[in-house]
């Protein structure tokens, strides 16, 4: 039986790679950051029916060399997903920048010491859309520029841990050396596991509760977190991923059209009108949250996941049946 080791358990999408390779048959060790939250993430796996009896869930901390090569013991692959993230602006870069480039490295230092055969990280279409070049469509091929003072501190986070990723895979030496597939999720949604929304699920939550004064006018795309999951799998069985990244989006929508197929679905407090740029940027003069959202304004931006449907033949479910899908589930656990 293969074993992989899936960093950040308890997050939204970690829980639900955990979830896919337990019915896959895989023997799985989740990483906790205190086994305090070790009960959440069994209760939220025993609600789905999933056998857990090959599931272990130790201590490991993004910020501290402890642990991790323990952690890899025994293991064929890795799936490192957790990665800090705060909504809004950090009082500091840093705080974001830190974990996610330092753990990255101590992660995929640990597996290679360790001899896995291959690492799938967790990055963002974050670390590809950010290129300040006015450019509409993209691929795989781009990265965002972290040297652009516009840049956001979460992009910028998914930007240099992803680039620090490579650059440690890139310096190895050897024959057996530790292969990396990148996965770049773009906005997830989709039904959670545990209380763990996810951050644009929590975006969701905020317009069907009424708090979103109006629609910008912000131009992403989505991607259901069960078909994020699946993509991470898939890349562990495909020798065809080894040493690429992945877009992960199964269409772009305008916040308009989020908010329409809320109405349609009943949850009437989802914004009709259209909120002017000049008054969400001037908004994200005081709120950290609306001035990340003001630096997406009016931008198009077209991020294709062909490759994915190619090498990893991904077929993901339509993203706009998953927001509603979301809500629904948020409304009847209460947590809406």
């Amino acid at each position: 039986m293969k074993k992989v080791l899936v960093t950040g358990a308890t997050g939204f999408i970690g829980l639900h790679c955990i979830h896919q390779l337990l019915e896959g048959g895989y023997a799985v060790r989740g990483t906790l950051r205190s086994q305090s939250r070790a009960k959440e993430v069994l209760d939220g796996l025993a609600n789905t029916g999933v056998d857990t009896s090959n599931l272990e869930l130790v201590e490991a901390d993004l910020l501290k060399d402890d642990g991790w090569e323990d952690a890899m013991a025994g293991c064929d692959f890795v799936l490192h997903v957790a990665s800090p993230f705060i909504i809004g602006m950090p009082k500091h870069e840093n705080d974001l920048i830190r974990p996610a480039v330092e753990g990255t490295e101590r992660v995929l230092s640990a597996a290679i010491a360790k001899k896995i055969k291959k690492v799938v990280l967790t990055s963002s279409c974050a670390a590809i859309v950010d290129t300040f070049d006015g450019k509409k469509h993209f691929s795989e091929e781009d990265w965002s520029d972290a040297d652009n003072p516009k840049i956001a501190a979460y992009n910028k986070s998914k930007t240099l841990a992803e680039r620090r990723a490579w650059e440690v895979v890139n310096e190895q030496t050897g024959t057996r050396q530790t292969k990396l597939v990148v996965i770049n999720p773009a906005g997830v949604v989709g039904p959670v596991l545990t209380d763990d929304l996810g951050t644009s699920n929590v975006f969701i939550r905020k317009i069907i509760r009424g708090e979103v004064p109006g629609a910008v006018q912000m131009h992403l795309g989505f991607v259901d977190v069960r078909d994020v999951a699946s993509a991470h799998i898939a890349a562990l069985t495909s020798t065809k991923a080894n040493g690429q990244r992945f877009i992960i989006s199964e269409r772009e929508l305008w916040f308009t059209d989020i908010c329409a197929s809320l109405r349609d679905a009943g949850y009437t407090k989802a914004p009709t009108r259209l909120l002017p740029n000049w008054v969400v940027r001037l908004l994200g003069m005081f709120d950290g949250e609306t001035k990340q959202i003001a630096s997406l304004l009016g931008e198009e931006r077209f991020t294709p996941a062909d490759k994915a449907r190619d090498i990893l033949k991904w077929k993901p479910r339509n993203a706009s049946e998953s927001i509603i899908e979301t809500a629904n589930q948020m409304t009847e656990r209460n947590l809406a």
